[in-house]
């Protein structure tokens, strides 16, 4: 229990202020990265980063099952190019592509280790607490025009989730239909500790092969 308040504390530290800037270097990159997303999209990037997961794991094999026919159904041809990316603004969380086990980086069990720990070692802030945030995030997002298609619906449908005491949404169907989002929830720590020196091996391994081609020319 202390470690999981010890993590809480470190992730809200890292939400208590964010600047405009920030905000909108976010919403940039988000635009930029994925030109078919709605307010749904933002909204999910944004909560990701502050809550983590989505669900609540209730055991290892549930998890496991699903990851197991994700996989079975999913080609690397089917999968974006990136192997990870921050969620929100902090990036208190990443989102790991499948990709990575697809192409032999991890393997099935170290992502579902990674997956599983971020959301049971830590204490999730209460719907409360992300309602504020997101109230202070959307005021900055009606200030900035961006011409989202159903944006006043996607506006009133958060919020009537917010009332209800919820918070998690899926993908719009243009993202997901545009883009094929496959990848889990990773927290930081256990992302830059466990899975980038993957990614990171693979990274050298591919410099070393160049370098022997090049040598060999």
């Amino acid at each position: 229990m202390y470690m999981r308040r010890i993590v809480w504390m470190i992730l809200m530290a890292f939400s208590v202020s964010i600047s405009a800037q920030d905000f909108e270097d976010f919403i940039s990159r988000q635009m930029g990265t994925y030109p078919e997303s709605r307010l749904f999209d933002i909204y999910k990037s944004c909560f990701q980063d502050y809550m983590g997961a989505e669900h609540l794991v209730s055991n290892r094999e549930s998890v496991k099952a699903y990851l197991d026919e994700e996989l079975s159904t999913v080609t690397l041809e089917n999968l974006l190019p990136w192997d990870y990316e921050p969620c929100g603004i902090n990036g208190n969380y990443y989102r790991v592509s499948l990709r990575l086990i697809k192409e032999g980086v991890i393997t099935e069990d170290q992502l579902i280790d990674a997956f599983v720990r971020s959301v049971t070692e830590c204490e999730r802030p209460s719907v409360e607490q992300w309602r504020d945030e997101w109230q202070r995030m959307m005021s900055k997002i009606d200030q900035m025009n961006l011409s989202l298609p159903f944006y006043q619906e996607d506006k009133l449908f958060i919020d009537r989730i917010l009332a209800a005491g919820k918070y998690a949404i899926s993908h719009s169907p243009e993202y997901r239909d545009a883009y094929r989002p496959h990848y889990r929830i990773v927290r930081w720590d256990i992302f830059e500790n466990e899975i980038m020196p993957a990614i990171n091996k693979r990274k050298m391994m591919e410099r070393k092969t160049e370098d022997d081609i090049g040598a060999h020319k």
